[in-house]
This record gives structure tokens, sequence and C-alpha cells, in this order.
């Protein structure tokens, strides 16, 4: 029998946080937790086109922070902020309380080394009736590129039309799930065939965080980025 954990849920307090950051007595709890409910979905369903790798929801007082984060940021914010605008007043009108609401745009630099992104890909193509097999070798290639230490992709259902739904998955690289300090982003989606629904689960291994050294392994990466070529020094000539 397979014991299997969520990959996030299994490091949560160790190397991974919560997507919702808030506390809440246990006579309001079910009411917060189905506000961030109906903000996820909102977000989703009206967003879907803007390719959105993760949702942070944080709470202080009476104010919701909310930290969207997308590979296509200038859909989100829309022309001259007017999107950004749009959310907040939406949901203010969707939860129909006095919340004030703080949208963050923050744009993804790799997509294709989301998890999220890579699974979205991957459903987006299969839904157009591609075979699966192509499809995975594709995300395979560009996750690749994108120079991640390990991908896994496993795909469920009636692939290409089969009678009898299967479960095909291919792995490249290093995956270790049961390692804590290992930095796996993970995500599950669903796609919508005309034979049935296809469900798509993505593993991407991006290296190992030891606790108390992500600041240093922050720093470092933006070092690297920002190092620029040393410049040739210039010498006069005092030889007169």
């Amino acid at each position: 029998m397979g014991q299997k954990v969520h990959p996030i849920g299994f490091r949560l307090g160790y190397t991974k946080e919560h997507s919702s950051c808030w506390y809440a007595d246990a006579k309001f709890y079910p009411q917060l937790l189905q506000e961030d409910h109906k903000i996820r979905q909102y977000i989703e369903k009206n967003l879907g086109n803007a390719s959105i790798a993760e949702i942070k929801i944080d709470r202080k007082a009476d104010q919701i922070d909310l930290s969207i984060h997308t590979a296509r940021p200038g859909v989100v914010v829309g022309k001259g902020g007017q999107g950004i605008e749009k959310l907040r007043t939406d949901l203010q009108a969707l939860l129909k309380n006095q919340r004030q609401f703080r949208v963050n745009v923050i744009e993804v630099a790799n997509v294709d080394a989301s998890a999220p992104l890579m699974a979205e890909f991957i459903t987006s193509q299969l839904e157009r009736r591609v075979s699966f097999r192509r499809v995975v070798r594709q995300a395979i290639q560009r996750a690749q590129k994108a120079e991640v230490l390990g991908i896994k992709i496993q795909v469920s259902g009636r692939l290409n039309g089969a009678e009898i739904a299967r479960t095909e998955w291919i792995r490249e690289g290093r995956v270790p799930l049961h390692t804590l300090r290992a930095d796996i982003d993970y995500s599950y989606k669903t796609a919508s065939t005309i034979y049935g629904i296809l469900g798509i689960k993505v593993w991407i291994f991006k290296g190992e965080i030891i606790p108390g050294e992500e600041d240093l392994r922050a720093n470092n990466t933006k070092a690297k980025q920002g190092r620029k070529k040393p410049r040739r020094q210039k010498f006069e000539d005092r030889s007169e």
C-alpha cells in the first residue's frame, strides 16, 4: 500500500510556508476560511489567462494582503492599474464586508521552473487533443532548459481516448520526495477532454534548502545575477 503525502504539506514549518497566513478564534475560523476559498476561486476563474502560479493571503486586522505570483503581470495589472482596482472592488462586493484589499503582483521570473505553470501548459495541450507522450516530452525539455535538478510528471485517465483508464509517469533527474530539506514544487491540475477528465501531477526539484540558510542562498543568487564583467583598466601614458 502506498502512503501518499502532499509534498508541500509534508514540509510546512520546515522549508515551506502556508499560502494563507492568519490566526483566528474558533468562532470566526470557518468564516475566514470560506472567504479565502472564495477569493482564490474568483481569481482563478476571472484571471485564468494570466498564468497564475501562486496566491498568498495575509490578514492584518481588517486588511487583506493579496500576493499574486503570475507569469503575465500585465494581464493582472491592466491598463493604468485598472485591473487591480477592478479586482479590489469585485472582491469587496463578493465578500460583502468592509475589508480593505491590498494587491501585490509579483512576476514569476522562470516560468518553466514553476510546477503550477508547467501543469497548466500540459493541461492546455491535452485539451487541444495533443498526444500526451508528446506533451510530456516537451514539458521535460522545457524544464531541462530551465536547469532544474529533477522533474516528475504523472498523467492519469483515459489517455488518448483509450477504453480503460491508466496512469503513466516519467521522471528525469532527481526528485527526492522523502527529503525534508528538498525544495519540491508540486501542482495538480485537471484537463477536461471530450473523452473524460485527465489528472496531471507535476513535481519539480529545485535543490536543497538548509533551514537558516535561505537568506544566504537568495543573496548568492542575486549576486550572481547582478555580477558584471570586470572593466579593463586604463593606463595613462606618462612616458614624456
